[in-house]
């Protein structure tokens, strides 16, 4: 039987039916939750969203029919206190930088433990983080890599910088090609190295990240 305090209502999104009713089960018996909902595809949940709201969402990163971090994106927009833990088979570097970076509130891999699921969530109901021992080592490894041996790869070039500085004015690969008398297709490698180099989604991502570590400043000049 429920705990009178419980309050809180959770949905599931998994596209695996076993996982998707695993979890369900799993979350039903923590006394803060009130309800839960199971659906199978983002969009699922976005309809959802449209009549009713949550308080937690446990998602896998790995959907049908969108980017599980899209989703969040999704989410927060829609939700900025809602508390997104994400449930997930990938363990890849670049799937955790990316986890790592997300605005998420817990982390747990599938190959771990349910009891870390059943952490994740509570943390998350009381305003807490969460990742788990795996998704932690991982992170810390990678970060120690990066910061050694790829510190040096990582620092724009100073023609990079200068393709940085005209992309922050706003101007196109064509423009930018005829201002330093470089190719389009030399451009567009800096503008991808740059992007690897800054872990940028977009150009003004890119900027804003650029601003923030002090590589360009205002007003651009």
């Amino acid at each position: 039987m429920k705990n009178e305090e419980a309050c809180l209502n959770a949905v599931v999104v998994d596209d695996h039916s076993l996982v998707l009713e695993g979890l369900k089960s799993l979350l039903g018996g923590l006394p803060a939750i009130r309800h839960i909902e199971a659906v199978r595809t983002g969009h699922e949940l976005l309809e959802k969203m449209a009549r009713q709201t949550f308080d937690i969402y446990l998602l896998d990163v790995e959907l049908p029919d969108m980017d599980g971090l899209a989703l969040v994106d999704a989410i927060r927009s829609q939700q900025p206190q809602a508390k997104i833990v994400v449930n997930t088979m990938h363990e890849e570097i670049w799937t955790i930088r990316r986890l790592a970076e997300a605005r998420v509130d817990g982390v747990v891999f599938k190959t771990s433990a349910p009891g870390h699921v059943l952490r994740a969530v509570t943390a998350a109901a009381a305003g807490e983080k969460y990742f788990c021992p795996k998704f932690e080592k991982l992170l810390h490894k990678m970060d120690r890599t990066e910061n050694g041996t790829a510190a040096a790869a990582e620092t724009p070039s100073p023609r990079e910088l200068d393709v940085l500085r005209a992309m922050a004015k706003g101007y196109s690969t064509v423009e930018i090609s005829h201002l330093l008398f470089i190719s389009e297709n030399t451009v567009e490698t800096h503008r991808k190295n740059l992007m690897q180099k800054f872990g940028a989604r977009n150009a003004t991502d890119l900027v804003l990240r650029a601003l923030a570590k002090g590589y360009l400043t205002l007003p651009i000049e």
